[in-house]
């Protein structure tokens, strides 16, 4: 998973503040959580960064499969073991004794259910991730022993 860090690697670093941001870090947390697009760099754009804009495009690109909360489930990895359900915060707050003891789910409100052996996302709006109070839990990616989730 890529951090703001190997980002603000790849930026100018010109502090130039032409993307709206404080300073280039700024921009480097902005575009991992997707508030900004690489495009939004105007520096980034000259001749001299094309190697870097390019680098960053790839980067940042699997964010278009991404759902609302930044999660992309990689289907061809998961191997449908359901950690990532029961180590949800929220499918265990909101189902303890379905999804959150391991077994199916017996809410809707539940994040991650595993249908047809792939872990499919079902109520994205409740990831903590999402929205404006969003906090960076991982629960569902530190479980995943084929690294089958990833947040962008």
């Amino acid at each position: 998973m890529t951090n703001a860090l190997e980002i603000y690697q790849l930026l100018p670093k010109t502090n130039c503040k032409e993307c709206g941001k404080a300073s280039c870090m700024a921009f480097a947390a902005a575009l991992l959580s997707r508030e900004v697009t690489v495009d939004d760099c105007p520096p980034l754009k000259e001749d001299k960064f094309k190697e870097n804009y390019e680098k960053l495009s790839g980067m940042i690109k699997p964010a278009g499969e991404a759902s609302e909360s930044g999660m992309i489930v990689h289907e061809d990895k998961c191997i449908g073991c359901g950690n990532c359900v029961v180590a949800c915060p929220v499918n265990v707050a909101e189902d303890p004794h379905g999804a959150g003891s391991g077994k199916a789910p017996t809410s809707e409100n539940v994040i991650l259910r595993v249908e047809d052996g792939v872990v499919r996302l079902s109520n994205v709006n409740q990831c903590r991730r999402f929205g404006k109070n969003k906090i960076m839990c991982n629960g569902c990616i530190v479980t995943c022993p084929t690294k089958a989730i990833e947040f962008v």
